[in-house]
């Protein structure tokens, strides 16, 4: 049983029905809600040939944009950095709403996986026992179904039955970075043709070239603000001023289609697995989109259980699944590090403490003096830094 028709969720499942393991999907939401969800769209390399390795990189290989360098405005100057010629590698950009409905498709259509969309009230039962189950109410019928299973794969979210199952049992660290984030998409073309990152002040700004047509951008914002706190005009305002440098491109307007407010936390369950209940991406752990890595981690998660769960069932080798919680979660502390890191990297500069503003614009410049340092940012900001 897998709750969740997320990335990580719908992975499991590809990689489930391409060993010949029967496994359902269950979603609270419909089909159409989560094909068109937008989401995060920054996808390391080691992602990407993860899932071309596992036959689900078809559609992306041929459509997905490939960034290989970024920009930091800092001081009214402009800094390009060239990852690719650092590393030979790069990031990968599609949307998520876009592999979503590939893994759909390609688990559904291809490999003929079970589904059942917009259930609700989902229940989990004897997880601590050899056989346990998970209980829904269809919403054709009304009726609470009951469903036996090996294992349960718990990839529903951080407001998900699964990762409540376990309240009370698990050690959960939190860490709240006391700003926030408005996430804007603009029906715009991209100022410039890569990643900007304005540390700036007055508060960070981002911009992440979606498509030609489609931008987004972030502006730092207090917690809890109110995106009609941010009409049109003091959205475009605000944006032109903290990514302005010079020598820059006038960033172009367009509709804002998308403004919500992201308070910047992270959160780690300890352990990632319960009985025959294991948790995978944000069921288990969240990273704040500062680094661009929860979509990542939520797929390296899915490898590493769905490979594991397929050797348990047809060959009896529960090597995988006993390491599982272990491996994941070094990953998911370095990529804690790392954000927490870079958000003072983007957000020292704006809190008005003048040590923190001199350090943060001390990380900064070392980035483009010291080629030691601009190679280990690199590899960590590409996924590429360490072997799990």
């Amino acid at each position: 049983m897998v709750v969740g028709a997320g990335p990580a969720g719908l992975t499991v499942g590809c990689v489930l029905r391409a060993a010949g393991v029967d496994c359902l999907v269950l979603e609270t939401e419909t089909r159409e809600f989560v094909e068109g969800r937008p989401r995060a769209g920054v996808i390391e390399e080691p992602v990407v040939r993860g899932l071309e390795r596992r036959g689900l990189a078809g559609n992306l290989l041929e459509r997905a944009r490939r960034d290989t360098a970024c920009e930091f405005r800092f001081d009214g100057e402009r800094h390009r950095f060239g990852f690719h010629e650092l590393t030979g590698r790069h990031h990968w950009v599609y949307p998520q709403q876009l592999l979503v409905t590939d893994l759909v498709r390609e688990y559904t259509d291809v490999r003929g996986g079970a589904v059942r969309f917009g259930v609700r009230d989902v229940r989990l039962h004897g997880l601590d026992g050899d056989r346990p189950s998970v209980s829904y109410v269809c919403p054709e019928s009304g009726r609470r179904e009951v469903v036996g299973c090996d294992f349960v794969a718990g990839c529903d979210g951080a407001r998900g039955v699964t990762r409540a199952a376990v309240a009370g049992r698990a050690r959960v660290a939190r860490h709240d970075y006391g700003i926030g984030w408005l996430a804007l998409l603009a029906e715009a073309p991209p100022s410039a043709d890569r990643v900007l990152f304005g540390c700036h002040p007055d508060g960070f700004a981002g911009q992440m070239p979606r498509s030609p047509e489609v931008t987004r951008y972030y502006l730092q914002c207090p917690p809890g603000d109110e995106p009609e706190n941010w009409p049109h005009e003091r959205v475009w305002a605000e944006l032109r001023r903290r990514l302005g440098a010079a020598g820059a491109e006038p960033l172009t307007e367009g509709r804002l289609i998308e403004k919500r407010v992201l308070d910047m936390h992270d959160y780690v369950t300890e352990p990632m697995a319960f009985g025959r209940l294991y948790l995978a991406g944000d069921a288990a752990h969240l990273v704040a989109p500062i680094a661009a890595k929860g979509l990542n981690l939520a797929l390296h998660d899915a490898f590493a259980l769905g490979d594991a769960l397929a050797a348990r069932l047809l060959k009896g080798d529960g090597t995988g699944l006993a390491g599982y919680s272990e491996s994941c979660l070094r990953r998911v502390w370095d990529y804690q590090e790392f954000s927490q890191w870079l958000s003072e990297l983007y957000h020292g500069g704006a809190g008005g403490d003048p040590f923190r503003a001199g350090t943060a614009l001390a990380r900064l410049r070392r980035l483009f003096s010291s080629p030691a340092a601009a190679a280990a940012f690199a590899e960590r900001y590409l996924g590429t830094a360490a072997r799990y």
